[in-house]
C-alpha cells in the first residue's frame, strides 16, 4: 500500500464520517493508553533462516483514538500512535548480516546477537463492532507508521556497540501494517499486528560495527507482534471520577 492510497483511503473515511455525521447523530469521544509488545521476525539473509529472539517493549508505546460511534454496536476508529518496534537476531557472526565474511575472519562461528529498533510516528483507521455501551468490541484496520528514529546494538566477546541515528536509510522509512484485536470493558486491549514491508532497506549499503554490510542479502526481515495494553475512554475516566466522589460522599 503506497503512501497515496493510503491518504485516498484516509480522506474517504473522514469524508464518510463527516456525511454521516451531518444526517445521524454521531457518538464521537477519545480513548487513549499504552501497549506491552511481544514481537517477533522472519529474518533471512543469504538463504539462511537467522535465530531470532522474542522481543519484548515496555517503552515508549502510545496510542491514541478518537472514536466515532454510528451506532451502538458499529463504529470507527482513527488517530495517531508512538512506538518502539524491531527484531533481535541470535546467531553465528556469519549469519546476522555482514558482507564478505569467511572462516578467516576472528569471528567466524562466533555467536553474536545484534538488536535493531526503530520509534515510528503511526496513522491508524479502522473499524469496530461490539457492545460500546460495555466498551467490549472488535476492531481491526490498517496503520501507516514512519520510522523516525534508529537504534542498533551488537553484543560479542562480552562487549557492547551501539549506533542511533535521526532518520536513518538502514530501515524503510513508511512501513504499513495491519492489525485485529479485542477491546474488553476493564479496559484491557488485546492485539496482534503484521507489517506488511521488510524491516530493513535492502537498498541500504555501508558500514555496521565497523564491518561491510549490504541489506539487499536480506530476503527477509518482516515483523509482526502480539501485545496487550490498557485503552480508557473518555466515558470510562468520567465514570471512575464519579464513582470515586460518590464513595467519598458516602464517608461523610
Amino acid at each position: 500500500m503506497s503512501k497515496i492510497k493510503l491518504s485516498i483511503a484516509t480522506g474517504a473515511i473522514l469524508m464518510t464520517l463527516v456525511s454521516i455525521n451531518a444526517s445521524a447523530q454521531v457518538d464521537i469521544y477519545r480513548s487513549g493508553g499504552g501497549e506491552i509488545i511481544f514481537s517477533g521476525a522472519d529474518v533471512r539473509f543469504n538463504n539462511v533462516d537467522v535465530n531470532s529472539n522474542t522481543r519484548f517493549t515496555l517503552f515508549l508505546h502510545i496510542q491514541q483514538w478518537a472514536n466515532f460511534d454510528i451506532t451502538n454496536n458499529f463504529g470507527f476508529l482513527a488517530g495517531a500512535s508512538i512506538r518502539n518496534i524491531g527484531f533481535i537476531v541470535e546467531d553465528l557472526y556469519q549469519n546476522v548480516g555482514f558482507s564478505n565474511i569467511d572462516d578467516t575472519n576472528p569471528n567466524w562461528n562466533k555467536t553474536t546477537k545484534i538488536k535493531r529498533r526503530s520509534y515510528a510516528l503511526g496513522f491508524p483507521v479502522g473499524i469496530k463492532i461490539g457492545d460500546f455501551d460495555k466498551n467490549y468490541f472488535f476492531y481491526a484496520g490498517g496503520e501507516y507508521e514512519w520510522m523516525f528514529h534508529y537504534k542498533q546494538k551488537q553484543f560479542l566477546d562480552d562487549n557492547k556497540t551501539k549506533y542511533t541515528e535521526w532518520g536513518s536509510n538502514r530501515v524503510n522509512p513508511w512501513n504499513p501494517s495491519l492489525f485485529a484485536g479485542v477491546q474488553f470493558p476493564g479496559g484491557v486491549n488485546l492485539k496482534f499486528r503484521y507489517y506488511m514491508k521488510d524491516f530493513l532497506n535492502t537498498d541500504f549499503r555501508g558500514v555496521d560495527f565497523g564491518q561491510e554490510v549490504d541489506y539487499s542479502q536480506f530476503q527477509s526481515t518482516g515483523i509482526w507482534y502480539i501485545s496487550i495494553g490498557i485503552m480508557l475512554n473518555n466515558k470510562q475516566i468520567k465514570k471512575m471520577i464519579e464513582s470515586q466522589g460518590t464513595e467519598k460522599s458516602a464517608y461523610r
